[in-house]
């Protein structure tokens, strides 16, 4: 005949709400163990969620700098001095009406020099048009507006990094000139619209943005000249296949001068950062072993004590006709309903600490050295939901084994086991 009540269930539920269980010795012992469990997830749940943030966050303000893919002349070295392509490409109308591609635009880089009265400070100018996209330069504007770049009117305004400002005592609204190396040297005069700061120093010291159509002029080249595109998608993950996207659809045409187009991604263009970003990965893996492996074993010694604690009832079971698998069922139960409970609390304090830091701020950062001023945060909810699935999982398959030792214990013995 069938059973309507799962009778190794109603055991366990009997024996975990029952009303003794504050008198029990190892009640104590087990709430450890739960603890145990709750603080190796709420550790995860941080480890994961600063680490993927700080691997956003880093990428977000690369990707701001140079985008996620760049179209260049072939003949282009790793240095800011660019040959040209025209900017009329047949593969434009294609690479702006795909759905995972945010935006296209142009851009060009020279390098110069930057004087005032007192300091000198070489520099890169970025020179973009008017279909640039500042949305990543608000997001750290720190004073000032954004250029207004214009199809008809050129704009002497740029914008300089908080690095650039302080070095060489520069304040919004001033003038400065800044000098281009070149046969024969030029010279051109700007006016600060804006001041940012992105904390990445490497490009704050480095990178000033203006009106592209300077750089045309300095390098003689026709306002259908730039140093290539700028291919923005909307997924990061994408990355490497729209880059192959874009390879094909560039193709392999030549300009009118015989040079090639070239397509690289902003991985391949900084190589360095990305594959020191790739090796906080191994820290996380780390934390995740060593924390699932402190949370089964206390589980493990949490099950002995309630086998231990029970022993008396295993022997009643047993003589009353109760198989092992049965009375193994009624433990893991009632393991499960700790490693559910330690569950909910770590989830509550990891999540709980992860909201605190990410509307708060409290831990700082050293922005030299980490590029951030406060630790980031990226609560995902599928990570979340992948580490409790996996923690119960992987404890619930290290019960298994202990549970065994059921089956070794003798009725007669037990019955008289105090």
């Amino acid at each position: 005949m069938k059973r309507l009540v799962n009778t190794e269930f109603f055991i366990a539920r009997k024996l975990i709400f029952s009303r003794d269980k504050g008198k029990s010795i190892s009640r104590s012992i087990l709430d450890v163990a739960v603890f145990g469990i709750s603080l190796g997830l709420a550790v995860m749940i941080i480890a994961v969620a600063v680490v993927t943030g700080f691997k956003n966050e880093i990428s977000r303000k690369v990707v701001g700098f140079a985008s996620h893919i760049q179209i260049l002349n072939f003949d282009s070295n790793i240095s800011y001095e660019t040959r040209p392509i025209d900017s009329q490409q047949e593969f434009l109308d294609k690479l702006r009406t795909d759905p995972a591609i945010k935006n296209v635009q142009v851009f060009a880089t020279k390098a110069g020099i930057i004087k005032t009265k007192s300091d000198i400070q070489g520099v890169v100018l970025k020179g973009v048009g008017p279909d640039h996209d500042w949305d990543f330069l608000e997001d750290y504007l720190q004073e000032g507006t954004i250029p207004v770049i214009l199809d008809s009117v050129q704009s002497n305004n740029v914008m300089i990094s908080r690095y650039i400002a302080s070095l060489l005592k520069l304040e919004l609204n001033d003038d400065f000139l800044m000098y281009f190396i070149q046969d024969p040297p030029r010279m051109r005069r700007f006016t600060v619209a804006g001041i940012f700061e992105t904390s990445l120093e490497e490009f704050d010291k480095i990178f000033v943005f203006g009106d592209i159509r300077h750089i045309q002029r300095l390098n003689n080249w026709t306002g259908e000249q730039i140093s290539g595109f700028e291919v923005n998608i909307n997924d990061f993950r994408d990355l490497e296949e729209q880059t192959y996207r874009v390879m094909n659809r560039v193709g392999f045409g030549f300009e009118e001068d015989g040079s090639r187009l070239r397509v690289v991604n902003i991985r391949d263009k900084y190589p360095q950062i990305f594959d020191w970003l790739n090796l906080q990965d191994m820290n996380v893996l780390i934390i995740l072993i060593l924390m699932l492996v402190v949370a089964g074993f206390n589980m493990v010694s949490g099950l002995l004590i309630l086998i231990l604690d029970r022993t008396n009832m295993i022997g009643i079971l047993k003589a009353l006709g109760s198989p092992n698998v049965s009375i193994r069922e009624i433990f893991l139960y009632q393991s499960g309903f700790m490693i559910l409970k330690g569950l909910i609390l770590g989830n509550i304090i990891g999540i709980g600490i992860c909201l605190v830091q990410n509307y708060f701020g409290f831990i700082k950062l050293d922005q030299s050295s980490y590029y951030l001023a406060t630790v980031p945060i990226n609560l995902n909810v599928l990570y979340i939901l992948a580490l409790n699935l996996g923690t119960a999982g992987i404890i619930i398959l290290m019960l298994i084994v202990p549970s065994m030792v059921i089956s070794r214990i003798s009725p007669a013995r037990a019955i008289r086991f105090e």
